[in-house]
């Protein structure tokens, strides 16, 4: 941990990180961060005799930095340049000159931004992985953790970015979160929010994480929970992962317990349920497809169907049974062959569990159709 201590040195010497709270902590960092990106947006901030709250904000930083600190060092070349453009007298120099000053201004703030935001990664990190290392699960950690988990992800969600992911890989986070998922003893609602972190993390970069991703738990544990969030998070893998992680779900034998999710009394897990068998569909070798018709997947949304015809509705289950096999027509794991022979055993399945010849011919034609305009 060497290293990152380094490279973060305003971490051992700022004043602002001894025995506050991590949530206020937080709060002053991103209104600093947010003072940072007003000075680059909006030019008027320096332009006054007096200066802008903004300016007046990270100032207040710059007295309780080390002047080690790289951090300390942009405040400190912000305040020169901005001492210098309000001391300038007007002048033909002076107005010349404005426009480079300006500019400098607006890279030193863009510059200490990047800076805050790194200190906010490093908290949220090190505040994560003390939480679940710590084991705590009263409910004062819980709503510590919990914002903490969502911030990672949303940090995650803007993209990828070296210094974070060095900071994941040192603290082992990933293993962390795996760990938090697979807990018992935490709630549904944080180990949701681990999976989340987990699905997070394989947007950010697959190629470092997808790996420790199929050779653990995740899958099970996220059909275990069977939650709505569970399984939009398994849905958000499987879109990210495609077929490596639907052969985990079948090698597993997680699929039955998939699609009798679509047996739910929850609507919302119905359609998530749903949802996943799409995406299996689509991505799924011929052994996963295999495995969901085995279990009934086209008699149960041929009910799902059903029910939204009876009941008046035109949304979530509306031609359920045409979308599973376009599904499989146009997606990316089984070959041609395969695919007909599979269309032929849904017409089948149709013929056999319709309760009327209408309701045959309604859904072997919509199946017939296919992907045809």
């Amino acid at each position: 941990m060497d290293t990152e201590e380094c490279s973060y040195s305003w971490k051992q010497d700022s004043k602002l990180n001894n025995h506050i709270p991590i949530a206020q902590l937080m709060q002053v960092l991103e209104a600093l961060k947010q003072a940072s990106h007003n000075i680059q947006n909006h030019h008027n901030h320096f332009s006054d005799s007096d200066y802008s709250p903004s300016i007046k904000a990270l100032f207040q930083l710059q007295t309780i930095l080390s002047t080690d600190s790289i951090l300390s060092q942009h405040l400190n070349h912000l305040k020169t340049l901005v001492d210098s453009l309000h001391n300038s007298k007007p002048s033909i120099k002076s107005f010349l000159t404005r426009p480079l000053a300006t500019h400098s201004i607006t890279k030193v703030a863009a510059a200490i931004e990047s800076e805050l935001q790194s200190w906010i990664d490093y908290e949220t990190i090190t505040a994560v992985s003390s939480f679940i290392s710590n084991n705590n699960n009263n409910d004062e950690n819980k709503n510590e953790l919990l914002p903490l988990l969502t911030r990672f992800s949303q940090r995650l969600s803007q993209g990828f970015n070296r210094e974070l992911q060095q900071l994941v890989l040192s603290f082992k986070l990933f293993s962390s979160l795996e760990s938090l998922l697979l807990d018992d003893k935490s709630s549904h609602r944080i180990r949701e929010h681990a999976g989340t972190a987990i699905a997070a993390l394989i947007r950010f970069n697959k190629d470092v994480f997808v790996g420790k991703l199929c050779m653990s738990p995740t899958v099970r544990a996220l059909v275990n929970i069977a939650s709505v969030r569970s399984i939009e998070v398994l849905c958000s893998l499987i879109r990210s992962i495609r077929s490596p992680i639907v052969d985990e779900v079948e090698s597993n034998g997680e699929i039955p317990k998939i699609i009798a999710l679509l047996s739910s009394h929850e609507t919302k897990l119905n359609v998530l349920a749903m949802e996943c068998v799409l995406e299996i569909g689509y991505y799924g070798r011929k052994e996963a497809v295999e495995g969901m018709l085995k279990e009934g997947v086209v008699e149960k949304l041929v009910e799902l169907q059903r029910l939204e015809v009876n009941n008046g509705r035109n949304s979530d289950f509306a031609n359920c049974v045409k979308r599973f096999a376009v599904q499989l027509e146009v997606g990316e794991g089984l070959r041609q062959r395969e695919k007909r022979e599979f269309k032929g055993e849904i017409l089948m399945r149709v013929r056999k569990v319709c309760v009327s010849d209408a309701e045959t011919g309604s859904i072997v034609a919509e199946v017939l159709w296919g992907t045809s305009p």
